[in-house]
């Protein structure tokens, strides 16, 4: 605005502006949203990543050995029951998901994960004491029965705010990215104490640990979320933005597991004994969180994550084309492990990213649904990823493999194009 004007008139008739003040009128200035975590969001963050911590750790100790560890029971022949013990776990996971997610939106969180934990350790009860290898596949099946990724994940949401939203999920992808690292190298050392009947003991023991954690340390769940209405199934399904991350969470995790029917063979020939590989993965995996920390962090707050995000897809597409061409060939263990370490950097900037994104896209109401179903995708990846990936390598070889996985990561990279990261609640969304 324009205030204090004067004129000054000299006695012959000369007149002039002696003072002009123009004030400009600011906008009030835009609250920079405070990305440090409160005590409870700290707490529930911990807590529900040491559920997944506890939880994994028992399936992935079992995994290393399982297969060889299976031969030596009463049927251990049949090499097709054997990989049906092995995979059935995560077809029934799969298939249970979305049940479990819709339940923990009507019910509650915490009594679904405590429902699901008690599930899971009975099915590690029953293939701890498995006589045959029929009784170890309905134990396997019992475990994967016991669903509760979803009501996890959708309870974190709740008791976390959006602006720390990927922080949060990136400590629970950071403790079961550990424990994986952590398994490789105890897995064989237990099996070879107390055998397979020894580590599902201990997996039942870890999910008793994991329904403490639940009673005694998660924080309570909000009210809310128990009574407020439900949105269906359907509208979670309808949801462009949500659809994009299904079909993302689906192929990440169908690549990751596609390579790995590969990729140890190919650092057996490059001069790296199978019960070594984990000086390969472990530094690798540890060095991605540092990596991750430092880059994906910093640039979500400032704005960027919708380039971060793409950038990570890039990535792991062009790790798919260097194992192509080098499929041909015989690289070395520091070739791989760099292009491992390229991969983990990628795969975890998106394993964090992608839950954070489809909890802030889904209504609040139907967050466990929509939790269920991106779940489901991820364990149908699974599934997907070591069928076709084992079918590609026994009939074309590795570099079909490595193709059919690179070509997937550049589809992906097409359908989530289009996507914008959603504002924080509260805020007014762009574009």
């Amino acid at each position: 605005m324009i205030d204090n004007v004067g004129l000054r008139c000299h006695p012959l008739g000369f007149c002039r502006l002696y003072c002009l003040r123009v004030t400009a009128v600011s906008a009030p200035p835009v609250p920079v949203p405070d990305t440090t975590m409160t005590p409870l969001e700290r707490r529930s963050s911990a807590s529900l990543a040491l559920i997944f911590a506890l939880r994994m750790l028992g399936l992935f100790l079992v995994l290393p050995v399982f297969a060889l560890e299976a031969r030596k029971y009463p049927g251990g022949e049949d090499t097709a029951l054997v990989g049906m013990a092995m995979g059935i776990y995560g077809l029934t996971q799969g298939l249970l998901q979305i049940p479990f997610g819709i339940a923990s939106d009507r019910f509650g969180r915490k009594p679904v994960m405590v429902v699901g934990l008690a599930i899971f350790a009975a099915g590690s009860a029953i293939a701890a004491w498995a006589p045959t290898l029929h009784w170890l596949v309905a134990g396997r099946a019992l475990q994967g029965a016991g669903a509760i990724s979803a009501a996890v994940t959708a309870l974190l949401a709740d008791q976390t705010r959006d602006v720390v939203r990927t922080k949060a999920m990136a400590l629970v992808g950071a403790s079961i990215g550990l424990v994986f690292a952590v398994s490789l190298v105890l897995s064989p050392l237990l099996a070879a104490y107390v055998g397979l009947h020894g580590l599902f003991t201990l997996t039942a023991v870890l999910a008793g640990g994991g329904i403490a954690v639940v009673l005694w340390w998660v924080p309570p769940e909000p009210a809310k979320h128990v009574d407020q209405a439900r949105a269906g199934l359907l509208a979670v399904l309808r949801q462009p933005a949500l659809l994009r991350l299904n079909f993302g969470v689906f192929v990440l995790h169908a690549v990751q597991l596609a390579m790995w029917v590969a990729l140890p063979a190919m650092l057996v020939q490059a001069g790296l004994v199978r019960d070594l590989h984990w000086q390969v993965y472990l530094p690798a995996v540890l060095a991605s969180f540092v990596v991750m920390g430092a880059v994906l962090f910093p640039l979500e707050k400032r704005g960027y994550l919708r380039a971060v995000f793409l950038v990570a897809i890039g990535l792991i597409g062009v790790v798919q084309l260097a194992l192509l061409v080098l499929s041909g060939a015989q690289p070395g263990v520091w070739t791989l492990g760099l292009l491992l370490l390229v991969f983990f950097c990628g795969f975890n900037v998106l394993e964090a990213s992608q839950p954070s994104l489809a909890s802030r896209v889904a209504p609040a109401q139907a967050r466990g649904a929509a939790l269920g179903v991106y779940n489901t995708l991820q364990s149908l990846g699974f599934f997907a990823g070591g069928a076709v990936g084992g079918w590609l390598v026994q009939s074309a070889g590795p570099q079909a493999l490595f193709g059919a996985c690179a070509l997937a990561m550049l589809a992906w990279l097409v359908v989530a194009w289009p996507m914008q990261a959603p504002a924080p609640r509260g805020a007014v969304n762009a574009g």
